[in-house]
């Protein structure tokens, strides 16, 4: 199944935008009665029949609708400090979203090598990803801020800052509670300071470890992501 998306639904139609139009337009070569499969990014899955084709967009008939992503129980939150390398970020989001997360705020730490990032860009990799993994649910990405601004929201349920200080730490699998939402905070390349790491423990978070290898960021990103999805599918 080839899974497009579109947040344009009404009256019963939906619509795809131009980008979708055109790949299912010209590249696969649907037309009028054909029938697609696409997400609104909501849960939502439709089955439709295209209807319509004006100036080349695309309009198609829903036929049915389904929720194919009931609650998990669970809700995955990773705030995590952009990469000096873009396109390292952007694999641990299409990544991340393949394997399934919720939520992803971008933290700017005191050691970050990078202070912006492209929300449109990182959004359309998001969009992608879905697809391609067939999911029906799009993780909400959050505007970039501060760590120190970000440790002043309050987050319910598990909270924990992942750490390659102390060595003493607990491994992240052995303390998540399963079945809760959890936020996992980490760091950049230069991991965080005494100072981040003293101020997240006073906002409740606890500091865990991701194993015995030192993870780049995009890797403890995803293998978190991968983790807190297993303990939940056992």
């Amino acid at each position: 199944m080839i899974l497009f998306f579109s947040n344009l639904v009404e009256d019963g139609l939906i619509r795809l935008d131009e980008d979708e139009s055109k790949h299912c337009l010209k590249v696969l070569r649907l037309g009028i009665g054909d029938t697609i499969h696409v997400t609104d990014g909501k849960g939502n899955l439709y089955e439709a029949r295209i209807s319509g084709t004006a100036s080349g967009c695309v309009a198609a008939a829903i036929l049915n609708t389904t929720n194919s992503e009931l609650s998990k129980g669970f809700r995955l939150h990773i705030a995590i400090a952009p990469t000096k390398n873009s396109d390292r970020f952007e694999w641990f989001l299409e990544k991340s979203a393949e394997i399934g997360i919720d939520e992803i705020t971008p933290v700017f730490c005191a050691r970050s090598e990078r202070n912006r990032v492209n929300d449109d860009r990182l959004k359309r990799i998001l969009v992608s990803a879905v697809k391609q993994s067939l999911k029906s649910r799009l993780p909400l990405l959050n505007t970039a801020v501060s760590l120190k601004d970000f440790l002043h929201i309050p987050i319910p349920g598990n909270r924990f800052i992942a750490s390659c200080t102390s060595g003493k730490e607990e491994e992240i699998h052995k303390v998540y509670t399963k079945a809760h939402d959890v936020v996992v905070l980490i760091g950049p390349e230069g991991d965080f300071t005494d100072d981040e790491m003293a101020a997240a423990s006073r906002s409740g978070y606890l500091p865990v470890s991701l194993g015995e290898s030192r993870l780049r960021t995009e890797t403890a990103g995803v293998y978190v992501t991968a983790v807190i999805n297993i303990i939940n599918r056992m």
